[in-house]
């Protein structure tokens, strides 16, 4: 059994006072003595991480604006397989905790049972499966970002955290780049209106190349205008791409599913809308010395096809010299070979009447006419003494 510490006062003369810590230590002790109790509410600010030991929540009331927060065990609440999501209504088993150091009450819960899906979620739910069957949410329609913009919409809360990271973000990543702030209310009732208003006026705007919507995180209900049909149709209608970073990355309001591009965080919005001048100037340079090695190579190719040509050019006489002299003497050793004089080499002769032609047949010929006879080398003369056919 653990045994209690005991709460002791101070004595300034007649009263007794209690420091923090000693009200705190006794609060929490008389709370532990509380029984465990069940309670209904919906889920919010769900917050989980592998390498935390304790999940987080909070607890609000269905039908007011009352709300406890809630602290479970990971491994207790890993094994009831719920996979809750905020705006789930449930009922949780536990009892009253108080965190001395800061006099944070909790519900320190032993187990959940879900009881069904809160309203908000089930009306949102209900509009999202609507706008995804008119093709609101569809890839196809989304547009590609401009990869240098010549101006930047900044639609944001006065907050200075989502404003100045995107800020600090783009200004630092690209210096040159130009930035129109469009500060509105990003919370409560009349948010959703007023973030339709500035998207309206920075759409007007010359030169507006896309638009940021930032807003940091929140509860559940922080980020319901950021679901609002009329500013996802407004997203959607906007003639200037748009880029939305609201909330946490587990946050998904239904703005994010219609914008053209959705970013975990606003410092993550402002990388998607601008390059990295650093980046761009390494880009440059190695495009710089891909073309001047390209040039060189291209020069040394060219000078050695020169060098070729001009040898080519050099000797083309000379050869065609010899070509021409190949040919000649290919022709003139055709024509001794076909030439009457290379027959008589070969030891014939060639026989002429007197009037000087060539007797290639006997007929004709009579006894005793004269003819001339050419050999290989001199000539005779002959008389016919015989015709034979």
């Amino acid at each position: 059994m653990l045994s209690r510490v005991k709460v002791e006062a101070i004595e300034y003369g007649d009263r007794k006072v209690f420091t923090v810590a000693s009200f705190n230590r006794g609060v929490g002790d008389w709370l532990s003595r509380l029984p465990t109790v069940w309670v209904e509410g919906e889920v919010t600010e769900l917050r989980r991480q592998a390498a935390w030991q304790t999940v987080f929540f909070t607890l609000k009331d269905p039908g007011g604006s009352a709300c406890v927060g809630v602290t479970m065990q990971r491994g207790r609440f890993d094994a009831l397989r719920l996979d809750l999501a905020n705006g789930e209504r449930v009922h949780v088993f536990g009892r009253p905790q108080l965190f001395e150091a800061r006099g944070d009450l909790r519900l320190r819960a032993l187990t959940i049972e879900r009881f069904g899906l809160g309203d908000h979620l089930a009306a949102l739910e209900r509009l999202k499966q609507r706008l995804a069957a008119e093709g609101l949410f569809a890839a196809t329609r989304k547009r590609a970002l401009p990869r240098m913009p010549r101006r930047i919409g900044l639609l944001t809360g006065n907050d200075a955290a989502a404003k100045q990271d995107v800020i600090a973000t783009i200004t630092a990543r690209f210096p040159p780049a130009r930035l129109l702030v469009a500060e509105t209310y990003v919370q409560g009732p009349r948010a959703a209106e007023a973030v339709i208003d500035a998207l309206r006026r920075l759409c007007a705007e010359p030169e507006l190349d896309v638009i940021v919507i930032a807003r940091g995180g929140g509860s559940f209900e922080d980020l319901l205008p950021f679901s609002n049909e009329a500013l996802v149709r407004a997203i959607v209608a906007s003639p200037v791409p748009v880029v939305t970073a609201v909330g946490h990355e587990g946050d998904t309001p239904l703005c994010d599913l219609a914008a053209d591009a959705r970013a975990s965080t606003p410092t993550a919005a402002a990388r998607l809308v601008v390059p990295d001048v650093v980046e761009l100037v390494a880009r440059l340079d190695r495009a710089r010395a891909g073309l001047s090695r390209g040039t060189l190579r291209l020069l040394e190719r060219e000078t050695v096809r020169l060098q070729q040509t001009h040898d080519r050019l050099r000797r083309a006489p000379q050869l065609l010299l010899e070509r021409r002299r190949g040919a000649l003497e290919q022709a003139a050793g055709r024509l001794r070979a076909l030439s009457p004089r290379s027959t008589l080499e070969r030891g014939y002769a060639i026989a002429r009447s007197p009037e000087g032609r060539v007797l290639r047949t006997s007929v004709g010929l009579e006894t005793g006419m004269r003819v001339e006879v050419e050999l290989a080398e001199g000539a005779l003369g002959a008389r016919v003494e015989e015709v034979r056919p």
